[in-house]
């Protein structure tokens, strides 16, 4: 056993323990979020300010809103796309084939 230290379970530096030795508290209220899978997250804000719209839930990660009957729609994962995909977004068959036949062309050129 330790020999009798009368401060062990603190640290050097610490601040006060008790809630009256920290002085008072700014003026608090709670508001409630419900996120699309039914989690209910009630963070504290400062009164003086307007609490945001929407509060990621700390359970599932899924934005929270303050009306528990329309919760925040899950937001839209799009699935990964290749460098083609992209391509193919941005030009049409026949750009692509265009293209394709004036690139052969030049290097047909640059052959002979």
């Amino acid at each position: 056993m330790a020999a009798g230290n009368a401060i062990r379970g603190t640290r050097v530096g610490s601040g006060p323990m008790r809630w009256a030795e920290r002085g008072e508290q700014a003026p608090r209220r709670s508001i409630t979020y419900w996120c699309a899978n039914g989690h209910v997250t009630e963070p504290a804000f400062a009164a003086e300010i307007t609490p945001p719209a929407t509060w990621d839930c700390p359970r599932c990660g899924l934005p929270a809103g303050q009306d528990e009957q329309a919760p925040p729609e899950r937001p839209r994962t799009e699935p990964y796309k290749t460098h083609l995909a992209y391509v193919k977004e941005r030009r049409s068959e026949e750009d692509g084939e265009a293209i394709l036949a004036e690139a052969l062309a030049r290097l047909r050129q640059r052959r002979n």
